[in-house]
């Protein structure tokens, strides 16, 4: 098995329960032994307690209730529902969701149609968020422009025009960019973990023309 570079690569790898893989705790999931004796998501990976680290996808951790592998990585008999994957996989979007609201507030997003234009124009867009009831048209546009950007921005479109107006305290919000930087490599982290539980796009988008 590889040895991490350096002792900070070290601190930020942890082992599968379900492969026994050694990866990034960005690529993992973390769980612990909640007081109610259950199997508690915990996404910041801030909760006291032994962590139990699991890969960011619906199949590993379905595997893993299947087999009961967090009590056995636990020691001690947890409660873990069938329905965890679809509970961690609503928890991400909260903490996306959250991560827009704390980006609005640090200046790290910009919205409505011209601004965001802008931005991806001049390749400061880390991500285009398009409200997912967003009308064909603008959104259109604003794909179009991705692809002669210096820095094309991925894409997400899974909330709503009313979800993204109660997380940046505005309505009918539609486009909204997220500009690059730290706060954009954090959310990046989180959005990448939701596409092991969901596509990032509504499936109807496929069919625009």
């Amino acid at each position: 098995m590889r040895a991490p570079a350096t002792h900070a690569q070290a601190s930020r790898e942890r082992r599968d329960i379900l492969s026994g893989e050694v990866m990034p705790e960005e690529a993992l999931i973390r769980f612990v032994a909640g007081p109610d004796g259950a199997a508690t998501p915990d996404l910041a990976a801030k909760l006291p307690g032994r962590g139990m680290w699991i890969a960011a996808n619906r199949a590993s951790l379905e595997t893993a209730v299947k087999k009961g592998l967090f009590s056995r990585a636990a020691r001690t008999k947890l409660l873990a529902p069938a329905s965890l994957p679809d509970t961690v996989e609503t928890l991400l979007k909260k903490r996306l969701l959250d991560g827009l609201g704390l980006a609005r507030r640090s200046g790290d997003l910009t919205s409505g149609f011209e601004k965001v234009m802008s931005s991806i124009r001049g390749g400061k867009a880390a991500w285009l968020i398009e409200a997912s009831d967003g009308a064909a048209d603008g959104r259109r546009k604003l794909l179009g422009a991705i692809h002669s950007s210096p820095s094309p921005p991925r894409v997400f479109g899974l909330f709503s025009s009313e979800e993204l107006g109660l997380a940046l305290g505005g309505e009918n919000v539609i486009h909204t960019a997220f500009l690059a930087g730290r706060a954009s490599g954090r959310w990046t982290t989180d959005a990448q973990r939701l596409t092991g539980f969901c596509p990032l796009l509504p499936e109807s988008w496929r069919e625009e023309p």
